[in-house]
């Protein structure tokens, strides 16, 4: 099955007693036993929810994993993959990490003694030179947010088969439309769902797949035991989503590469950050582990004064945290999604006052290049 069959195809697609075409959303919270210990298959919606189950088993397909989990929120889905680690337990991370991955690691688990270090993964001696002998594990975040930096999946999933390491991939930008890496090698993959997958920025969600029935299991237990699931209502929602993910995914794509070609000719802009071109660092090997370069951008503009004046006066740009949605969206991750992160620590790492960051929606490329012009002038 391709995948634009597969996103509306796969999975549980349907109602089998009543013929609905869409999996209803079972808003309960315990079900009937049969018998004492006997159940149908569900028997409190902590453990399974069958609208729950129902998108955990289309992103198990759509990553082609052998098991999928849905939580209440990104960073729910990143907590519980790190609950399966112990107290001084080590993780390499990728640098140019979400802020949000930053402050779990840096201001949370630390309390537990999970250790970690952030590395810049996409160069893989970094990598080697990072792992300890308590290392359990490489995070990946590719393409990063915001530098769109990549990292080599197979060349990090070579290193941690050196020394037995789990690989885990965050591939929220990227989707499962555009990138694979369970197929690549790695053994998690995760999403904020509340992102591309959702598209719709009416749900926030996490979604997580595995390559493994241990895995599974270990992950499942975990999930069952933290209790960070997704409701019915959401899990409902991304499903109707996902059935339009691959459409969007390449509407979004066509915009950007336009929007890109526009701020390569503007004077104000010094430094674009876009993995479809070939200057851009990482290049080759995104063309090797992709199949599209997707719809975030971020340029520099000088400034965090001027930066701040063009997100003051776009119109069809909004102004807002989040990304992968229909509308266009504009933020400066400078003090909003990477406030979290020291300000010395985002200038090593290049994520500068005046870094404007773009999320390209599906409306007219010209209306949102107009109104960047007009923006930036």
């Amino acid at each position: 099955m391709r995948k634009k069959t597969k996103m509306i195809h796969g999975g549980i697609t349907s109602d089998e007693r009543t013929g609905a075409v869409s999996v209803p959303i079972y808003q309960v919270s315990t079900y009937k036993q049969d018998s004492v210990g006997k159940h149908r298959g569900f028997e409190y919606s902590r453990t399974g929810n069958p609208t729950r189950h129902a998108l955990e088993t289309v992103i198990a397909e759509l990553e082609n994993g052998e098991a999928g989990f849905a939580f209440g929120s990104g960073m729910a889905a990143i907590t519980s993959v790190m609950m399966l680690f112990n107290a001084d337990d080590h993780i390499v991370m990728t640098d140019d990490v979400y802020g949000g991955s930053y402050r779990l690691m840096t201001k949370v688990l630390n309390r537990f003694n999970l250790d970690h270090s952030f590395v810049d993964t996409s160069v893989p001696e970094k990598v080697e030179a990072a792992i300890k002998p308590n290392t359990k594990a490489l995070f990946l975040e590719t393409p990063t947010n915001p530098l769109l930096k990549i990292t080599d999946i197979q060349k990090m999933v070579e290193i941690a088969k050196k020394h037995s390491l789990l690989v885990i991939v965050d591939n929220t930008f990227a989707t499962p439309y555009w990138q694979l890496p369970l197929d690549l090698g790695a053994d998690i993959v995760l999403h904020s769902a509340t992102k591309y997958i959702g598209g719709h920025s009416d749900v926030v969600a996490g979604l997580v797949a595995v390559n493994s029935t241990d895995l599974a299991e270990e992950l499942h237990f975990i999930q069952n035991s933290a209790g960070g699931v997704l409701g019915p209502q959401d899990a409902w929602l991304l499903m109707r989503g996902i059935k339009t993910l691959a459409l969007r995914m390449e509407a979004i794509e066509k915009n950007t590469q336009k929007i890109v070609e526009f701020l390569q000719s503007h004077e104000q802009v010094s430094t674009i950050y876009y993995p479809g071109l070939p200057e851009h660092p990482g290049h080759d090997i995104a063309k090797r582990q992709v199949s599209g370069f997707g719809g975030m951008i971020s340029f520099d503009i000088g400034s965090g004064e001027r930066a701040e004046k063009v997100l003051e006066n776009v119109n069809y740009f909004t102004l807002a945290e989040s990304l992968g949605a229909v509308e266009s969206l504009i933020s400066l991750p400078a003090k909003m999604t990477h406030a979290s992160i020291p300000r010395e620590r985002r200038m090593e790492l290049g994520i500068t006052d005046g870094l404007i960051r773009l999320s390209i929606g599906i409306e007219d490329s010209d209306d949102l290049i107009e109104d960047l012009k007009q923006a930036m002038e």
